[in-house]
């Protein structure tokens, strides 16, 4: 592989004013993805509670800006081969992707 470009970045890990945990990706002067809070009482609060019920290795980053919420999500799971399955399987309503090779990038 060749590197096109290159940033650094930091994780941080902080604590709201309710004092939960959260872990916040800063990738330069204000801009930086905050996990979403699994103890707030929202749609997304909620949601992100269950899915890291289910899936403790799920996480869920707001895109934030110049101290503005951009709409913008980062999501990621870190999984074992047979969990990325189930976890398709959990959000994708057709069997279609079955279909599909199980192939890799060439990484050379």
């Amino acid at each position: 592989m060749k590197v096109k470009e290159s940033k650094e970045i930091r994780l941080q890990k902080v604590v709201t004013k309710t004092g939960v945990e959260l872990l916040r990706i800063v990738v330069a002067p204000n801009h930086f993805f905050l996990e979403q809070n699994p103890e707030k009482p929202s749609k997304y609060g909620v949601a992100y509670k269950k899915l890291k019920e289910m899936y403790p290795d799920f996480f869920m980053f707001w895109e934030i800006k110049n101290d503005e919420y951009t709409g913008r999500l980062l999501t990621g799971a870190l999984l074992e081969r047979g969990e990325i399955d189930k976890f398709i399987d959990s959000i994708l309503n057709s069997e279609e992707y079955k279909e599909f090779e199980d192939s890799k990038d060439d990484l050379s």
